[in-house]
């Protein structure tokens, strides 16, 4: 199942983790100073990540 970890870092600052099913990460997030931006962020994620457009930059322009 795949799922979103918060966690403190080194700095003391929270930061979260999508991880797979297989328990993979699959991206983290940037340090937040308040936990409460941290959560927040996530469900930004989960709201508007469906219509994401992706922006493959690898591609030659001429």
């Amino acid at each position: 199942m795949y799922k979103f970890e918060v966690y403190k870092d080194k700095a003391g600052e929270y930061r979260f983790r999508f991880k797979a099913s297989n328990g993979q990460n699959m991206f983290s997030s940037e340090g937040y100073s308040a936990k409460a931006s941290a959560l927040a962020a996530i469900e930004s994620i989960k709201k508007n990540a469906p219509a994401a457009n992706i922006d493959d930059q690898t591609t030659a322009t001429v």
